[in-house]
């Protein structure tokens, strides 16, 4: 018989894509914060103690470079652990992140646009981080233009087609759904105890690429007695592992009403509009999970849908502070370029940031201090908007997910407690996490 393994590590093996990046040189460097929560008031001394493992038969000198928000450099220095140990230290007097790179004297680093590909070694701070805020305003017709589209979708009858597909676990159903949209169709997998009852919903969205969807996290939650609706990306059959291009995130991306992420926001809420209808929802439980892009469209649905939405969990999630780059912050992921005026107008009705002020549900947020493919600036400005109850689970170990699939941990057991809370009827009340300075001891 094969040991079932704990939904949470379960949950944190699902959370890495289908892509992996090939492990960076072997480190032999240990990194101890001045303040062991990674985060600092403006005007404090912040940095790191560094040490060269005792026999390390790596380099022993080395360059970096200090970036806040992952774009300015604040500054660069060489690194000399010949004796065993040196420090990295800045001051930084304004609400920031800060992102340090640090490389073998004589080689050189990842380019600065080269988010997947993992330095030698890297480390990241906080400074006020619960101050930071958007780059630019909210555009003046942004909710005019998404209740405009809402509307006219709620002309189109959605018409489910669903398809029984195996779960190959005893005691629950599973089905391939198809739900009209507007201007294309939300596809994904429909997964519910075989029992008669009516259960609450979970609503799983996708992170970033093409591929078939892997529905093992969705089948064991409704294995627990979750009604789970696992939402594709795209407007594909679900176990299909091609479709739309792959380049994908940069259709339209200069009119807000070609961009790719137009359709893709309408159908994640379709897939609320449907599980609303269905007989087997208890009728009052809806929770979003998402991770990257998932966490994306999950922030975005959860605004547009914010009287429906009883608790929101999001890692590592992307798509925030698309013009940060005008203004010294660099961007996450699907990077919109900074260089194009028109794009960067189109971005904003699609930013994360400018959704977020009308989130009512409960939120849990992820960001990882050295994430160079979703820089937590843009995440920490988004939850900053968000009026409701939130808890941030700062990682400050980890890059992109799948990028330190080890590192991100903290949300998955979180996560984890969160569903187990709410399945049990109780409500989510989130734990603000301290952002005051720790010293390191």
């Amino acid at each position: 018989m094969t040991a079932r393994r704990p939904l949470g590590v379960l949950l944190a093996a699902l959370l890495v894509p289908l892509f992996c990046t090939p492990a960076s040189a072997q480190q032999e460097l240990t990194f101890t914060p001045f303040h062991a929560n990674g985060i600092y008031q403006p005007g404090e001394t912040l940095g790191w103690r560094v040490t060269l493992a005792s026999g390390a038969t790596g380099p022993n000198r080395f360059t970096y470079d200090i970036k806040k928000n992952s774009f300015d450099v604040l500054k660069s220095g060489v690194l000399d652990l010949s004796a065993g140990a040196a420090t990295i230290e800045v001051v930084v007097n304004e609400p920031s992140m800060v992102y340090v790179q640090v490389t073998p004297e004589g080689e050189q680093p990842p380019a600065a646009d080269a988010a997947q590909q993992k330095p030698y070694a890297s480390v990241g701070a906080a400074v006020a981080p619960d101050r930071m805020q958007p780059s630019v305003p909210r555009p003046a017709d942004f909710d005019d233009f998404w209740a405009s589209k809402l509307n006219a979708q709620r002309q189109i009858p959605m018409s489910p087609v669903l398809t029984p597909v195996s779960s190959n676990v005893s005691g629950v159903d599973m089905s391939a759904v198809k739900v009209d949209s507007l201007g294309s169709q939300m596809q994904g997998y429909i997964m519910k105890p075989e029992r008669e009852g009516k259960f609450p919903a979970l609503v799983i969205y996708q992170g970033a690429g093409v591929y078939a969807l892997r529905p093992a996290l969705g089948i064991a939650r409704a294995a627990e007695g979750w009604l789970v609706l696992d939402v594709d990306a795209h407007d594909k059959a679900p176990d299909a592992p091609t479709g739309p291009p792959t380049n994908y995130h940069t259709i339209g991306n200069t009119d807000r009403e070609q961009s790719y992420f137009l359709k893709m926001y309408l159908r994640d809420t379709r897939a609320i509009d449907y599980i609303a209808t269905r007989a087997d929802w208890d009728g009052k439980t809806i929770v979003i999970l998402g991770t990257s892009m998932g966490g994306q469209q999950g922030l975005v649905t959860a605004a547009l849908n914010p009287d429906r939405i009883t608790a929101l969990l999001v890692n590592e999630p992307s798509g925030g502070d698309t013009n940060g780059e005008l203004h010294g912050r660099r961007a996450a992921y699907p990077n919109w370029p900074a260089s194009d005026p028109k794009a960067m107008q189109a971005a904003l009705y699609f930013d994360t940031v400018n959704f977020a002020s009308r989130i009512k549900a409960p939120t849990l947020a992820s960001m990882g201090f050295i994430d160079r493919v979703v820089p937590p600036a843009g995440i920490w400005t988004v939850l900053n908007q968000i009026p409701a109850p939130k808890e941030a689970v700062p990682m400050i170990e980890a890059n992109h997910v799948h990028i330190t699939p080890d590192k991100v941990g903290a949300f998955a057991q979180r996560s984890t407690e969160i569903l187990g809370l709410i399945l049990r009827g109780a409500e989510y009340t989130p734990s603000p996490v301290s952002l005051a300075s720790v010293p390191d001891k």
